[in-house]
This record gives C-alpha cells, sequence and structure tokens, in this order.
C-alpha cells in the first residue's frame, strides 16, 4: 500500500505554533512525526512514498487554492490512500486535514482521510459528515498508540477497497 501523509509544520518537524507561515512543501519519503506511526504501517503493508506539509497559517490564507494544490501532488505521486493527521489538538492543521482530505476525494478520487481529537470541534462540526475523520486523543493523551494503529489499518481498509462501514461508527466523528 503506497500512502501519502499531509502534515502541518508541526508534523513535519519544520516548526511549531510560531512557524505557521511555513511555506507548501514535501519530500517524496517519510519525514516529521511519521517515526511514531511507521511500525503501524509496516504492519498493514503501507509504505509512504511522500510527505507533503504547508503551515497552517499558510493554508488559511487561501484554503481552497492550497486543498487544490495538496489534490494536484497526490495526483502527480499516485498514492493508494493519503493521511491527513494526526492531527492532534492543532485547531487550524484540523481545518486543513479536513478540507484536504475532502478536496483530494472530490477532486482526484484517491482515498483521503482525517484524523485528529474532539479538541478540533470546528473542523470536526463542519466536516464530519463530508469525510472520514478519525478520532484521537489530544496531544499527550492516553490511547495515541490505539489510534495511530487505527490509522493505519483504515489506511489498508481504504487500499483494499474494503466495506469500512463498521470501522468508521467505532472509530470516527
Amino acid at each position: 500500500m503506497k500512502v501519502m501523509m499531509i502534515f502541518d509544520q508541526t508534523q513535519s518537524g519544520l516548526g511549531g505554533k510560531e512557524n505557521p507561515d511555513l511555506p507548501m512543501g514535501g519530500k517524496p519519503m517519510a519525514v516529521g512525526a511519521c517515526g511514531m506511526f511507521q511500525k503501524y504501517m509496516e504492519q498493514n503493508d503501507g509504505h509512504i512514498i511522500a510527505t507533503l506539509w504547508c503551515g497552517d497559517g499558510t493554508f488559511k490564507q487561501d484554503p481552497e487554492k492550497n486543498a487544490k494544490k495538496f489534490a494536484a501532488m497526490a495526483k502527480k505521486f499516485q498514492p493508494d490512500v493519503v493521511v491527513c493527521g494526526p492531527c492532534f489538538n492543532y485547531a487550524g492543521y484540523g481545518m486543513m486535514a479536513a478540507k484536504t482530505a475532502q478536496t483530494i476525494n472530490e477532486l482526484i478520487g484517491i482515498p483521503a482521510f482525517a484524523i485528529m481529537s474532539k479538541e478540533c470541534e470546528q473542523a470536526i462540526a463542519e466536516f464530519k459528515d463530508k469525510v472520514t475523520i478519525l478520532k484521537m486523543p489530544k496531544k499527550g493523551g492516553i490511547g495515541l498508540n490505539e489510534a495511530l494503529e487505527e490509522m493505519c489499518i483504515y489506511a489498508k481498509m481504504l487500499a483494499d477497497k474494503a466495506d469500512t462501514t463498521a470501522f468508521e461508527a467505532e472509530h470516527a466523528y
């Protein structure tokens, strides 16, 4: 399974809250926070073929245009699935992830989803009926490893075109 990750400035390892204006970029490899869930990805026959990033402040300047740029890059890389997150409780990243996943699903048909904690309530409220958003704990919360493992299992289910109805009922908002 070929996986593409979409990260904000923090998860990409290129800055924190102090660097929201990080320009969009990417590399054809796993970077940043990928180490947190690499073993779960491998257990599900997953290989990260690209990691794209954008500062949440940069994304917020023109969400429509920036989501379309991410979709164009996804089309170029041709992953089997796109994971937007893990967002933890970063509200700006949650909005970016949900909008990007929705846009990729609508424009190019590659399965994409987001994963975030309940603290990203604005993104969840706005997008949960438009795109799958998996649950996870906030930063430092209990259950992180389980959520990351579920994220990789769900990615595999999407790549395999499996029935995800029961999984989503249990693990999505």
